[in-house]
């Protein structure tokens, strides 16, 4: 009797033991497959930005991850399934605990979505002058939330992407040449041919101005004390700020050499007695 219900016992739990079995079994293989697709997801984005050099290392790294991850929450949800966990709630638990999320970290997401529009359309790189956000430095890193500047006194400046990205931004280093527009004034009762030759010779005797394109000289304004120039040399983007605080000096004392006045403003008083 007893080998009776033993049998009965084991046929009553046998069908449950291997469906258990069963699950487990596909649920493991779900997983290591699931695993597998999605650091080979992960590879291949990485490896398609490697093999074109112009792409960004760092948004592809993060297109990668997010691909990953987005594999890996479909296979834990395929296992789930497999145990007959109703998937349809969980789902529409992680979408509210998503926008939850969401909406608390709005300016993350904002600085994060900067991020990965200034890292595709690359207005600016590593190792470039820009002026951004009321600040102005060399870029010394790009990551998808911020973008830190070095400034000439040692400072680091972190500035949110969220802040650069939807303002103006000066890209002192895009261009190979660059001009650098500066003003002199002589006075009235100076000679306008002699101090353009005064002028002319301090920029073509500077290492770092370029004889091509011609430096410009021209006289811009006729203010009410002053005859103003419009000077502008040509240089390679590296010697920008060595031409820009050097040549105001050289030009001052030539025209001191020269005997060209450079005047002060002054304002006539008419004093009227009654």
């Amino acid at each position: 009797m007893d080998e009776i219900f033993n049998k009965l016992d084991i046929n009553q739990y046998l069908p449950a033991a291997v469906d258990w079995t069963t699950n487990i079994l596909l649920a493991l293989l779900i997983l290591v497959i699931g695993i597998w697709i999605a650091n080979k997801a992960y590879q291949t984005v990485i490896a398609f930005s490697n093999k074109h050099k112009q792409l960004d290392d760092t948004l592809f790294r993060f297109f990668g991850s997010l691909t990953r991850y987005v594999i890996l929450a479909f296979v834990g949800i395929a296992v789930l399934n497999r145990f007959g966990v109703q998937t349809a709630s969980i789902i529409a638990l992680l979408g509210a605990a998503g926008l939850a999320v969401g909406l608390a970290l709005q300016g993350t997401l904002t600085n994060l979505a900067a991020g990965v529009m200034l890292l595709i359309f690359r207005p600016y790189k590593v190792n470039d002058f820009i002026d951004v956000a009321g600040k102005f430095g060399k870029v010394t890193e790009i990551d998808m939330f911020t973008t830190i500047l070095q400034t000439f006194d040692n400072q680091r400046i972190i500035i949110p992407n969220g802040k650069i990205w939807g303002d103006q931004i000066i890209n002192h280093s895009h261009h190979a040449i660059r001009g650098v527009d500066m003003h002199f004034s002589i006075a009235y009762g100076a000679s306008i041919d002699e101090a353009h030759k005064v002028i002319e010779k301090v920029l073509l005797d500077h290492p770092h101005v370029l004889k091509d394109p011609v430096p410009f000289i021209e006289v811009e304004t006729l203010n009410s004390s002053s005859v103003d120039f419009l000077v502008r040399p040509f240089c390679e983007g590296q010697h920008y700020f060595d031409i820009r605080y050097s040549i105001p000096e050289r030009i001052k004392k030539a025209l001191d050499a020269a005997n060209i006045e450079i005047p002060l403003p002054h304002r006539k008083v008419i004093l009227v007695n009654q």
